[in-house]
């Protein structure tokens, strides 16, 4: 009997296409146009990226801008520091409703988030904590759809019963991303198994710092910077994979808990939501391979070899540079700097914050120079967040969950939106490059050498 690996040439051989056809048939590789442009598919009120403009088909970079609902984020940020509030609750309204709340209405909408933060009876024993995942991202996507079968109405998709399970599923998010990191110590590390009951009157941000933590302190600035890093993660406008597979698989008339769950595993990997670790083990590798970190020479010269695909994984990218939208800046990543320079400089780590200062300020020369690319690059915000994330203490295994913490009150408002305005199957063309075949007989078929007895 043929063992599975035995069949990979027949794929690698069977699935490979010519990239040359992709041109002859104008094919939009990755849904994106030959300058690079996402191709528009669709139409959004609910978040908007804007990182340059075209002047006579050329791409002019400009300052990088996120708006929700059309509000600039970095306004919300400004206010609610200036108030002395967390905003995430906020963006949360904000994202699902189109307009900013008034104080009582931001007051009942963050208790209502509170009080949904506790999960069914038993379902933390039964669906968390019985059978742990080396990854929590696949815990997160089982747990939601386990929800379905705790859901009294769980097909009814009607916009009243869809916000229902929305708020419901936004506000148990950090506790059930708490269980499963807590659940998956237990089982990979033998570690004592501490969990605590959410505190509905916390915010997001105090909560799952709370859940996550034995001891349940946090400081005032931790949870700022927390709360900071959710509300500039929460929407991305509609085009990102996740956000897309969630309109993907709405638009095919299923539930909520199907297209959430389809969101966590597209923002699992390690090209969307996973991207800040691949930024930290990069930085950890040039922290051990760079003597001096304030040098410019030596860290020029090992960003030059990682981009040569000679250095780290040898993949030929410096993770966390560049973004397909940004070009002269991305917004959330200089908000996020703002906030670590502080965190770093409270816990004496000025001297790694100041190496990402510098990879930061170097990298678009190392790229002109090796690449010979005179265009805008600037971080992303999976530059910084990873950082921030090390400095809470927080594992790197919870980097990509904290990432759906917060992003799924954006897949809920695109959801919602979809049902109200979408109306048609998403459904885009694949052009067959097949040529057409004359059945052969089994007895008249050649044996595989692979096939032979004995094998």
């Amino acid at each position: 009997m043929r063992k599975p690996a035995e069949y990979l040439s027949e794929i690698t051989g069977n699935d490979y296409i010519d990239a040359d056809l992709y041109n002859r048939f104008n094919v939009k590789r990755g849904l994106r146009n030959a300058d690079g442009t996402g191709v528009l598919v669709g139409l959004t009120r609910i978040g908007d990226v804007h990182g340059y403009i075209i002047d006579e088909g050329e791409k002019i970079p400009q300052e990088g801008k996120l708006y929700y609902r059309g509000y600039d984020v970095e306004a919300l940020v400004r206010h609610a520091v200036a108030e002395g509030r967390f905003c995430f609750e906020e963006t949360v309204y904000l994202l699902l409703f189109g307009q900013l709340p008034d104080r009582k209405a931001l007051d009942d909408f963050s208790d209502l988030l509170g009080n949904c933060r506790t999960l069914p009876p038993n379902f933390a024993e039964d669906s968390i904590m019985g059978i742990p995942s080396p990854d929590i991202m696949n815990t997160l996507a089982r747990s939601v759809l386990t929800l379905y079968s705790y859901d009294e109405d769980p097909e009814n998709k009607s916009p009243e019963n869809v916000l229902r399970q929305c708020l419901e599923l936004i506000g148990r998010f950090p506790t059930m991303v708490a269980y499963a990191y807590r659940a998956r110590m237990r089982h990979a590390n033998q570690e004592n198994l501490v969990i605590h009951l959410p505190e509905p009157s916390m915010s997001t941000a105090e909560a799952l710092l709370s859940l996550m933590r034995t001891d349940r302190t946090y400081s005032r600035l931790e949870a700022e910077i927390l709360d900071l890093a959710l509300v500039l993660h929460a929407e991305h406008g509609g085009g990102n994979n996740s956000t897309f597979a969630v309109h993907l698989i709405s638009s095919a008339d299923t539930d909520t808990y199907s297209a959430i769950a389809a969101g966590i595993q597209s923002l699992k990997g390690a090209k969307h939501g996973g991207a800040n670790i691949k930024v930290m083990g990069m930085i950890e590798d040039i922290k051990k391979n760079v003597k001096l970190w304030d040098s410019e020479e030596q860290v020029s010269t090992y960003l030059a070899a990682i981009l040569r695909g000679e250095a780290y994984d040898g993949s030929g990218l410096i993770y966390g540079q560049g973004h397909p939208v940004y070009t002269k800046n991305d917004p959330r990543a200089l908000m996020l700097r703002d906030k670590a320079a502080l965190l770093a400089e409270e816990r004496g780590l000025l001297k790694e914050f100041n190496l990402y200062r510098l990879i930061e300020r170097l990298s678009p020369q190392v790229f002109r120079k090796v690449k010979g690319l005179d265009k805008e690059i600037c971080s992303n915000v999976d530059f910084y967040s990873g950082f921030v994330y090390k400095i809470l203490g927080i594992p790197t295994e919870l980097y990509t969950s904290l990432f759906a913490v917060s992003r799924v009150a954006g897949w809920c408002a695109h959801r919602l939106e979809e049902i109200v305005a979408g109306g048609r199957i998403i459904r885009p063309a694949y052009k067959c490059v097949q040529g057409r075949l004359d059945y052969i007989p089994l007895a008249k078929r050649e044996s595989r050498s692979s096939d032979k007895p004995g094998r």
